[in-house]
């Protein structure tokens, strides 16, 4: 059914009018879901010293605790984003801040090491669905022209939830026991979700797409756009991805216009964990094993993860220029920082200024993966887009765990370890150009989609 000059088009009602109050609200909620996210997703690091000595366990007996949030990170991903394709992205999003909420704070009374490991995976269940849902519905109140820059900046709230948890329990646990933490990461949570349920609208891009009801869209339009919104008769959504015939989220993802692209976006967020995890997890050890002073190398390893908040000029860059292009960049300068550090050993100060160098570049680009995702798919797939993205690349930060170690099993040098790290961004630069390469062609007016008025 074809647009006629009576139609209200959602995106250029977004696009012509100034980014309202009413959109920042949504911001902001969507940036505390994800600054949760962080905080609860870097907590059992932070209490794992704690438990260790209070419950007598070695750190192998730890790794199931550490793992099972991973594990249950990827699994909620891969779930959430179909269901919210399907039943909408308000409805998953307050649902599995709930699950993370209830199973976080149900973790500060966990009596043993089984059942913290079970509340972990259940935490990240809801974890691993809450993230690709907000970064999904802030990109779907944004206007053409700033979608990366704000959902970037809206991502940013992950590593400083992170980073802000080990200040505070740094504070917290010395005074209050590591089961604190827990009980924060819950009880916070908790609250916001009232929040979410009386002033977060589901996306008017997924009602529009689904047919809903014309009074319900005119609604939420009218808080972005003034009352003159509410003489509309309908809205037409039109994609300027390519048209899909499938009726699934997954169908869309995995179509024939879309396969190809989807299959590099999860090869490069698999390549970009990759590396993150490897040197997370191993930097420490290797600079100790390279003759580093242990405090000294745990401070420059600790530089490594503070640079997301680069995305939002990546962000910025993406909204004016090709924006595979600008993540592929990114990748491609990380894997020739990470070589860098290898060739920096028993060199203190060159080594901290590359280290931050290197973790500036990967995270920016990292981050900057969800909004490319959702920029990339139509409305009816756009959850499960980048919801499997992200899912699926959690398996890559369980590779990049184990690839250090094999590295070091077959006593390679620093210099070749730090080598054979960078080879995931050079896969994950290739895959990008291929995604640019062959990108789908954009859809028309033929495939936007009206919403009649509703019947009185």
């Amino acid at each position: 059914m074809k647009p006629n000059a009576s139609d209200v088009n959602v995106q250029t009602l977004l696009n012509e009018h100034p980014f309202s109050p009413f959109q920042w609200v949504i911001f902001a909620l969507c940036f505390f879901i994800v600054l949760l996210d962080g905080f609860d997703t870097a907590a059992i690091g932070y209490i794992a010293p704690s438990l260790i000595k209070e419950w007598g366990v070695s750190k192998p007996a730890l790794a199931p605790v550490l793992s099972a949030a991973l594990f249950g990170l990827a699994a909620g991903a891969l779930l959430a984003g179909p269901l919210a394709d399907r039943l909408g992205r308000k409805t998953v999003l307050v649902g599995s801040v709930l699950i993370f909420a209830v199973a976080c704070l149900a973790s500060g009374f966990a009596p043993d090491l089984t059942t913290l490991s079970a509340l972990r995976f259940v935490t990240g269940l809801g974890l691993g669905a809450a993230m690709p849902n907000a970064v999904t519905l802030m990109s779907e109140y944004c206007p053409d022209g700033r979608r990366a820059t704000l959902t970037n900046a809206m991502f940013c709230g992950f590593p400083l939830g992170a980073a802000f948890g080990g200040f505070l329990a740094a504070w917290m646990i010395p005074n209050f026991g590591w089961r604190s933490v827990l009980i924060l990461g819950g009880a916070v949570p908790l609250l916001l979700v009232l929040l979410l349920v009386v002033l977060l609208p589901d996306s008017v891009r997924y009602m529009v797409a689904n047919g809903q009801p014309v009074e319900r869209i005119r609604a939420v339009l009218a808080r972005i756009a003034g009352p003159a919104v509410l003489k509309a008769k309908r809205f037409v959504l039109t994609e300027t991805a390519a048209h899909s015939d499938a009726k699934s989220g997954i169908g869309v993802v995995l179509s024939a216009p879309y396969r190809v692209g989807s299959l590099m976006l999860w090869l490069a967020y698999f390549m970009g964990l990759v590396i993150f995890y490897a040197l997370i997890n191993w930097m420490p050890v290797l600079f100790k094993d390279a003759g580093i002073d242990p405090k000294t190398g745990t401070l420059i390893a600790a530089l490594f993860p503070l640079g997301g908040v680069g995305a939002v000029f990546f962000g910025w860059l993406m909204d004016r220029f090709n924006a595979n292009r600008i993540i592929a960049t990114g990748y491609a300068l990380t894997a020739v920082s990470i070589w860098a550090i290898g060739q920096a050993a028993g060199q203190v100060g060159w080594l901290v200024v590359v280290v931050f160098i290197a973790g500036t570049i990967m995270n920016t680009a990292q981050s900057s993966m969800p909004a490319l995702a959702a920029a990339y798919y139509p409305t009816r797939g756009r959850a499960t887009g980048v919801a499997w993205m992200l899912g699926i690349g959690r398996f890559g930060g369980i590779a990049g765990s184990f690839l250090v170690a094999e590295l070091s099993a077959r006593q390679l040098s620093f210099g070749d370890i730090f080598a054979v790290v960078a080879i995931p961004g050079i896969i994950a630069t290739a895959a990008l150009m291929l995604k640019e390469f062959k990108r789908p062609k954009g859809g028309d007016d033929s495939s936007a989609r009206l919403v009649p008025v509703a019947a009185h």
